[in-house]
């Protein structure tokens, strides 16, 4: 099962360690606590849109940027699980 806020944080932390930045700075240019980020990163904490937005902003990259390439990387993904669908509920 894809978890979004597992993939929504690694892109993230790949953004921040491609640029050479710590958690200490972008907690600081977002306003987040570093715990919080951290959390946040490592998927254990479902992060509101402007909170995402905001880290994008301390990241400069813009969130459009960040979410295609989450829905990219949940796509890839999803291409290499079988479809379950729901059963159909039956009516008594």
């Amino acid at each position: 099962m894809i978890v979004l806020r597992n993939v929504i944080g690694d892109e993230l932390r790949r953004r921040r360690q491609d640029q050479g930045r710590t958690l200490r700075d972008i907690s600081g240019a977002a306003s987040v606590s570093l715990g919080y980020l951290s959390e946040v990163e490592r998927g254990q904490k479902e992060a509101s849109s402007e909170l995402i937005a905001a880290i994008c902003g301390a990241l400069e990259v813009s969130l459009s940027d960040v979410l295609a390439s989450v829905s990219s990387q949940v796509a890839q993904a999803e291409s290499a699980l079988p479809i379950e669908f729901p059963s159909p509920a039956r009516s008594l």
